[in-house]
């Protein structure tokens, strides 16, 4: 670990600290990650940002909170979406990714998911995410899940804008162990507790 290097929950640092993550500019400003929040007849566009923010504003009034903020010498510089897979409302919708040939209870609250990394402008390429992969598999366990799981996309397959959910080879070297691919571009990772 990089000495100055820490992380806290996203509910404990507050909005602030997650939005000076996001940015004004680009997809993650833009998202607030909501993107597997929302539910089957929602989008970005009818929702709007402002409301996209303010369900985020939310989500981070909740213990443990949707998430990780990774911080260099106090500075918040990464984000990691972390919490119960039952919470993601988007991924019950999804037909394939996780789901396919996988018969699990789509709801158990002890299964967590990652769904997320952002990474702040100007603060990239410092292997960031790949940290917080670590410390999300410690809150998870810390907050009692059984499992955690993943949904990256291949790297040799992806466009830059794809990779906020993480790469392969971040969660193979955590210890994640590849469950399926239900897709040519995307795999499904777990680390079972």
């Amino acid at each position: 670990m990089s000495e100055g290097w820490s992380v806290r929950q996203a509910s404990e640092a507050g909005f602030e600290a997650v939005a000076s993550v996001f940015g004004s500019r680009g997809p993650a400003s833009v998202c607030h990650c909501q993107r597997y929040q929302l539910a089957p007849r929602e989008s970005f566009a009818k929702l709007g940002v402002q409301e996209l923010a303010f369900r985020l504003r939310g989500d981070l009034a909740d213990r443990p909170g949707p998430g990780l903020i990774g911080l260099m010498d106090g500075e918040p510089v990464a984000w990691c979406a972390v919490q119960p897979r039952s919470e993601y409302a988007g991924l019950r919708r999804f037909h394939k990714v996780p789901w396919e040939g996988r018969d699990e209870n789509r709801d158990d609250p002890s299964v967590w998911a990652i769904t997320c990394f952002t990474t702040r402008a100007g603060h990239r390429r410092h292997g960031y995410a790949s940290r917080l992969v670590a410390a999300a598999v410690q809150h998870a366990r810390d907050n009692g899940a059984r499992a955690l799981e993943a949904y990256p996309i291949l790297a040799t397959a992806a466009l830059t804008e794809e990779l906020h959910v993480g790469t392969l080879a971040m969660f193979t070297r955590a210890g994640f162990s590849e469950v399926s691919r239900p897709t040519k571009r995307r795999a499904v990772v777990r680390i079972d507790f």
